[in-house]
């Protein structure tokens, strides 16, 4: 189990690797454009070489992306639909040049036009993505919170995204704040217990390649996208050591994306805190 962050890559993406070095993360996760924009900025063929050099050099992988927050797959605009699925090939295309495993991302809102009106849709622009893009890297669903009509706050609808789409490339990433603001009590042994065995009834564990680690500003079941720093909030260090002491995620890395301690992001004490709590469960 590795523990690391999402870190910043302003001014060129290997620059994120010395952000990495100096929070201690192990692993990695950036943006691969702008993530409220749609434009994105073209990588020069020596950058990503120079990416996959640093990674090697500094031994921290794996390495994620993770997609604009504009994307929205459930949504009722077609030029918002065309837009989202370019955006998403242009980040899995960047993956597979900079050797990332794959791309992250919020599946979107149904604005309340429900999940079933809107699974065909995801589907079908998922396969087309799917089709269009290198076959060395991850289409990664993300679980939501719940709130405004997201899609995917329950493990169901991820697993429905999954079979609708059947491609072995469909993978899934448990945020921690989501999960706990959707009803799932992970900070509990016996919730945490209830929680994994639906994500593997539904979507399968078997396609669990990344947690997003944070605690959550909102009581469990509150339906909104707040994190907190590790501690500080309703999960709470015992709830995730509940958390690093389950089975299902011994082999699965673990990536902040926190406030920070002085409001600048993810930062070494909170990694330390991950890394102390890895250490204590693991002498278990």
């Amino acid at each position: 189990m590795k523990v690391g962050a999402h870190v910043g890559s302003s001014g060129g993406l290997s620059t994120a690797f010395e952000r990495a070095g100096l929070i201690g993360a192990e692993t990695i996760q950036i943006f691969g454009a702008p993530p409220q924009q749609w434009r994105r900025r073209k990588i020069r063929p020596e950058e990503c070489e120079t990416f996959r050099a640093d990674a090697k050099r500094t031994g921290i992988e794996p390495i994620f992306i993770h997609g604009t927050y504009l994307i929205n797959l459930a949504t009722e605009s077609p030029e918002q639909l065309e837009k989202s699925a370019e955006a998403l090939t242009g980040d899995l295309e960047l993956a597979s040049a900079i050797g990332a495993k794959g791309v992250i991302f919020h599946v979107g809102s149904h604005k309340g036009a429900g999940f079933k009106k809107v699974l065909p849709q995801i589907a079908k622009t998922l396969k087309k993505v799917l089709k269009t893009t290198p076959d060395d890297v991850w289409i990664i669903l993300e679980n939501s919170a719940g709130q405004g009509g997201s899609v995917g706050s329950k493990f169901e609808e991820l697993g429905a995204i999954i079979k609708g789409v059947d491609g072995a490339r469909m993978k899934v990433c448990l945020d921690t704040e989501h999960a706990f603001a959707a009803g799932y009590n992970l900070a509990d042994k016996k919730g945490l217990d209830e929680a994994m065995r639906e994500l593997d009834a539904t979507a399968g564990l078997d396609r669990l390649v990344a947690v997003h680690a944070n605690d959550s500003k909102i009581p469990l079941g509150g339906g909104v996208d707040r994190h907190d720093n590790i501690g500080d909030g309703h999960i709470g260090k015992k709830g995730f050591e509940v958390i690093m002491a389950h089975p299902a995620f011994r082999d699965v890395p673990f990536l902040l994306e926190v406030p920070g301690v002085e409001k600048q992001g993810p930062d070494k004490p909170n990694v330390d805190v991950l890394k102390a709590i890895r250490k204590k469960v693991g002498a278990n």
